[in-house]
């Protein structure tokens, strides 16, 4: 009956915030509290049910880790040259014809390259908007393909804190992983890509009224050169070198290419990398090319630590063994893939975050 309650209580809680506008975080910290007094009331002494806590936490700190480094090598690509590097040589070779096509395309490399969807629309996702509302294209139809391809992306990336977390929680082969999510991901793909063409049909892109890649040059200086951060994660992934290692080194790369050929001063670019990445206030891309930085993943890292360390508990106490019960009559291949689906459809939509229901699904 407690643990009932205890989970409207969440739902109510997570719901409210939700519609408030809230940070999700800080609900999830009240409903780790309410999980820590169900197990009070169960038996379990607080400094127990803290080291579960704590315990079920310590799993996160590996996609922490890769939250730390997307946070750097978003702001440090931008400063690089790189990011608009990618939209410039983008555009150029794009046919305008099929421009919704090329944001789904783009946004998909884009998010691959990064592992970050969030990075991947507020950087490329953020120009293209402007691209569409300047070149005439209907810009919520942008958006869905920009959505899509960030998402897309992002899923297949071994940079992804996701799939990195998916990897340390089921105890598989993250590249195993990626390889199975490529197979099944190419209906998807491909109808996508159909999709978006037929809409790219009715909504081509009239370059002549966007003023985005002549200004991306008048603000950096965009050469090849600027691409070798994203080769080298190509590169890296291709020999499934440890993720951690190809970002230190794309990171290291792009720091010598901000200094050398955008004109950057290492206190400048430790600063972006703190706080991410943004132009003078007079340029007219101050609003549109800008992110990252380590400040901006500490949010995500948080809903992570909290969202790992409630299975902790749920782990330590038993907690949730009676909906496992039900969840272990599950034997074969398709009924245990009805139950996955049943169940990380309820926990996204209650904890409105991928991280959350990651961690409650597995």
């Amino acid at each position: 009956m407690d643990l009932l309650i205890g989970i409207l209580g969440v739902i109510i809680t997570l719901s409210l915030t939700i519609y408030k506008g809230y940070f999700i975080g800080y609900a999830l910290i009240l409903c780790l509290l309410i999980f820590i007094v169900i197990g009070m009331n169960r038996g379990y002494s607080l400094k127990d049910l803290l080291w579960m806590a704590f315990k079920g936490g310590s799993k996160s700190f590996v996609v922490l880790k890769i939250f730390f480094l997307i946070g750097v090598i978003t702001s440090i690509w931008i400063s690089s040259g790189t990011v608009p590097g990618i939209v410039c040589y983008g555009m150029k070779y794009m046919n305008l014809d099929f421009f919704i096509l090329y944001v789904f395309l783009i946004t998909c490399l884009v998010s691959f390259l990064l592992g970050t969807s969030l990075g991947t629309v507020s950087t490329v996702g953020i120009a293209f908007i402007v691209m569409a509302k300047g070149g005439g294209v209907n810009s919520d139809i942008a958006a869905g393909a920009i959505i899509s391809g960030a998402y897309f992306g992002d899923r297949i990336s071994p940079m992804s804190s996701s799939a990195n977390l998916v990897a340390t929680l089921t105890k598989t082969e993250l590249y195993g992983n990626i390889k199975n999510m490529f197979r099944t991901g190419n209906i998807a793909f491909v109808s996508c890509m159909i999709i978006y063409g037929v809409l790219s049909y009715y909504n081509p892109l009239d370059l002549v009224k966007s003023e985005l890649v002549p200004q991306i040059y008048k603000s950096f200086e965009i050469s090849p050169i600027v691409l070798i951060p994203t080769i080298i994660i190509l590169i890296f992934s291709i020999f499934k070198i440890d993720v951690k290692i190809s970002m230190a080194v794309s990171i290291v790369i792009a720091f010598f290419l901000s200094i050398f050929t955008q004109g950057y001063t290492p206190i400048e670019i430790f600063h972006f990398v703190i706080t991410g990445f943004h132009l003078d206030k007079g340029d007219p891309l101050y609003n549109i090319i800008k992110g990252g930085g380590i400040l901006a993943m500490g949010k995500a890292g948080l809903v992570v630590f909290i969202s790992c360390a409630m299975t902790g508990i749920f782990e330590g106490t038993a907690m949730l063994n009676s909906i496992e019960k039900v969840l272990e009559k599950a034997r074969s291949r398709t009924k245990i893939f009805i139950y996955t689906n049943i169940v990380s459809f309820f926990t996204a939509a209650i904890g409105s975050n991928q991280s959350i229901s990651v961690v409650l699904t597995s």
